[in-house]
């Protein structure tokens, strides 16, 4: 019996354990979020720039399209904040 090991005990096999010092070097939950907001962003951004070249004579093809890109990331933000705060009332729910 002294043969056998116990390697991460407490784990399950196949799943490794992130400790402190791989989530500060891995991407965290907070700066992907600022990354898919900041993509957000640049993304009205250039939709209001096609609206304003389309003023000016440019392609309304373009501006229809950068509009409806900014409104598809605009939709999704809002289907992961509400995905984010039915997570969150869900919690609260439990008993402790």
């Amino acid at each position: 019996m002294s043969d056998i090991r116990i390697n991460g005990a407490g784990a399950p096999q196949g799943v490794s354990h992130t400790g402190p010092t791989e989530q500060a070097s891995g991407a965290g939950f907070d700066k992907i979020m600022d990354e898919a907001m900041g993509k957000l962003s640049q993304v009205q951004h250039d939709a209001e720039q096609a609206v304003h070249e389309l003023t000016s004579g440019g392609d309304p093809a373009e501006a229809i399209i950068a509009m409806e890109k900014a409104n598809m990331n605009f939709q999704l933000m809002v289907e992961v904040r509400n995905k984010l705060i039915a997570a969150y009332q869900e919690i609260m729910r439990m008993q402790v």
